[in-house]
């Protein structure tokens, strides 16, 4: 039955993974223009409040987790790291533009255009079409997060697993969560830092899955028929 009712999200999840192959020409001219560091002409510097505003509202994202496991502050270390580094890079100093448009910078070479345009805190920004489909990662990884931790928070006072809403979808809907916002941020800015450490950070999340699953199946005996029948993220 599970099986059955997850066909649609994978069908669409799936088929909203093959936008990059079918719009290949501009998710490979996006990510060549940053990680050879052609953005230089379109980069936004030293706008700290902004940079300070995206960390708050990502690391606010961690507190659900605390509602399904024991926080480990390593985990969180590392995705905070990985935010913070972020939204440096990209608000505040250009780390991979100073290291990599010494040696591949190529005047003249132009960004790829805007599909969104709009304005932030009085900064201009604009979104290719690689950076609108990030965000649209993004928000579907949020909104995934947003409804898990809802769940779990309207659960808290009754004892036992938590099965059903979208845990009767995903095992782990919020790691799925996250796991999406990385995808996104890999895609819309794919930097020294992304490329890096988003390969990192989802590996890392899947073994946290694994092993919270084995300490939830040696607290609750039942957790393995639950495991047999619904899928690990989707």
């Amino acid at each position: 039955m599970t099986k059955i009712k997850n066909f649609l999200p994978r069908i669409i999840l799936l088929s909203f993974f093959l936008i990059p192959l079918i719009y290949f020409n501009g998710f490979y001219y996006h990510f060549y223009v940053y990680l050879s560091s052609n953005v230089i002409t379109g980069i936004i510097t030293q706008q700290w409040h902004i940079v300070i505003l995206c960390i708050l509202i990502f690391m606010a994202f961690l507190i659900p987790l605390s509602y399904r496991r024991k926080a480990n502050w390593a985990e969180y270390g590392l995705i905070s790291a990985f935010f913070i580094s972020l939204f440096i890079e990209m608000y505040g100093i250009p780390l991979t533009v100073l290291f990599a448009s010494k040696y591949f910078f190529t005047p003249g070479t132009q960004l790829p255009p805007n599909i969104v345009n709009f304005y932030f805190l009085g900064v201009g920004f604009g979104m290719d079409i690689a950076m609108t489909y990030g965000a649209f990662l993004m928000i579907i990884g949020m909104s995934i997060i947003i409804i898990g931790w809802i769940k779990l928070y309207r659960s808290t006072k009754k004892d036992g697993l938590v099965t059903d809403g979208i845990y009767a979808y995903s095992r782990h809907p919020q790691y799925l969560g996250f796991i999406l916002i990385i995808l996104g941020w890999l895609f819309g800015w794919p930097t020294i830092i992304t490329v890096v450490l988003a390969p990192i950070l989802i590996y890392k999340y899947v073994r946290v899955c694994k092993k919270e699953e084995e300490e939830i199946t040696n607290e609750f005996p039942e957790y393995k028929e639950y495991k047999e029948n619904v899928p690990l993220f989707i």
